[in-house]
């Protein structure tokens, strides 16, 4: 029964999130006056719909995300003189409603990231509290040492103090503080590392940082920085899956996001919702990635059309989004065995 509630979960978080991504491209078009043949909440065959204003709404059987589709959108209609069709509007216009599917999906990050904020006690700092027993840092660090930058990253929240220290491999990094009004340096800061589950090895935090009380605008900094950790971390594991850090292995497709979710699932609401919003921003930076059948990829094709003052041949470019949605079809199948394998 927990694994059909995790499937039953995983599935509605997923769709969720990939009909956001589809809203947001629907209010753009809108917007930007792009006639929407349909939008639909669900993949498969019809089960409701209904038409307003030259627009078909449909529930569909699946609660797997939803679509858009758009009058022109493949420039399939070339001598279709619609001023309305997508490829015959502004290419601002365009470039924001390819935009918004990625903006929905870190918009949304942030309200939940706002959420969980607004629902702990206290508001992290990155001003050194108390160092736990052992603590090795202490040898140079300091309590009430305001932690400036660590390794030249510039650290904001208590958050970044995580992700700086968690990109360290060697447990030595460098630390800029304020201590008593003064800037100071300090190098070659040492940390235990301990072994992890699957032979790696990861620094422990010997330190706690103090804790301040909630204000609004101490809120709305905690949540934007968090939203941006998040962006960071996507970002980060994407170029160090590029430059071999990372292999594939560590990448988790549907199967690993339904073990993630229920993980999540046994440590609170808070978990969980932390792990969507996780999710959806990943969601959101994916996309952007300048890569075929993708956003990012689209707004490429959209830049180069605004370089040469005219579109792509489409015939090229349909041949050029088909092998990248079959490379991305490949990746995720590699990836989902992976994922299940890692059951066994």
């Amino acid at each position: 029964m927990t694994i059909i509630l995790t499937i039953i979960k995983t599935v509605l978080i997923l769709g969720a999130l990939i009909f956001i991504h589809e809203l947001g491209h629907f209010i753009v078009a809108k917007l930007g006056g792009v006639q929407v043949n349909e939008f639909a909440l669900g993949m498969g065959p019809r089960i409701i719909k209904f038409e307003k204003n030259h627009t078909i709404y449909s529930l569909r059987i699946f609660p797997i995300g939803g679509f858009v589709a758009m009058e022109g959108e493949d420039g399939e209609k070339e001598g279709d003189d619609n001023p309305r069709a997508f490829c015959r509007r502004p290419k601002w216009i365009r470039a924001l409603i390819l935009f918004a599917g990625a903006a929905m999906n870190v918009i949304l990050g942030f309200a939940i990231t706002v959420a969980l904020v607004c629902s702990s006690e206290l508001l992290g700092t990155t001003t050194i509290a108390k160092f736990y027993d052992d603590a090795v840092s202490s040898q140079q660090l300091m309590v009430n040492d305001e932690i400036i930058k660590i390794n030249g990253t510039r650290t904001k929240i208590d958050d970044d103090i995580l992700f700086a220290l968690s990109m360290d491999d060697d447990g030595v990094v460098d630390f800029t503080v304020r201590r008593n009004g003064e800037i100071i340096d300090l190098k070659n800061v040492a940390f235990t590392m301990r072994d992890g589950d699957n032979g790696s090895k990861s620094m422990y935090l010997d330190f706690q940082v103090y804790g301040v009380e909630k204000t609004f605008f101490g809120v709305i900094k905690q949540s934007f920085y968090q939203t941006i950790a998040i962006v960071r971390t996507v970002w980060m594991s994407l170029m160090g899956l590029l430059g071999g850090k990372y292999s594939i292995t560590d990448l988790s497709g549907p199967v690993g996001v339904g073990a993630a979710v229920q993980q999540a699932s046994s440590f609170g609401w808070s978990s969980l919702f932390y792990l969507i919003s996780f999710i959806t921003i990943n969601l959101g930076v994916f996309n952007l990635l300048p890569f075929p059948a993708l956003d990012g990829g689209r707004l490429l094709f959209l830049l180069i059309e605004a370089i040469r003052g005219k579109p792509l041949n489409q015939k090229w470019e349909g041949i050029i989004n088909f092998a990248g949605l079959a490379i991305l079809m490949i990746f995720m199948l590699v990836v989902t065995c992976s994922d299940v394998l890692k059951l066994f």
